[in-house]
């Protein structure tokens, strides 16, 4: 017996798709992200995470801490060059508090806990600081 795969706006998917409805509902609202962090993976990128699908992993501690979804969703997407190949993997955050933007570079260092305390300040309303992250981050 199959089971049907769900969404997280609550729509069927399609077999072979994470995330595709099988019915589309032109007027089902969009989602509301907190912030957006956009992990690159051009060619440069993908190699210093020696292959690792940086996006993957980062949704994954987006599941873990509950923030996939709700209020404080935070959505990861990848996206390919973003201009800064010598800071590679890079990544870039726009966030709805207040406005914030933030460039981190290599992001293939980063550990599991680094990528939780971000995103905890993402949800909680807290400007990522320099020193968060041992002084990642550039603007």
């Amino acid at each position: 017996m199959e089971s049907n795969k769900i969404n997280l706006m609550g729509s069927e998917v399609v077999e072979g798709f994470a995330c595709k409805p099988k019915k589309l509902d032109p007027n089902k609202p969009i989602m509301f992200y907190k912030a957006i962090v956009y992990i690159c993976s051009d060619e440069r990128c993908a190699k210093a995470s020696g292959g690792l699908d940086r996006a993957k992993e980062l949704r994954e501690i987006v599941k873990e801490l509950g923030l996939a979804k709700g209020k404080n969703r935070i959505k990861v997407t990848r996206n390919l060059c973003q201009g800064a190949c010598r800071f590679r993997q890079v990544a870039q955050i726009n966030s709805d508090y207040p406005n914030q933007k933030v460039w981190l570079k290599h992001t293939h260092k980063f550990t599991k806990d680094e990528w939780r305390e971000i995103f905890l300040s993402l949800a909680n309303d807290k400007k990522i600081q320099k020193s968060l992250i041992d002084m990642k981050v550039y603007e």
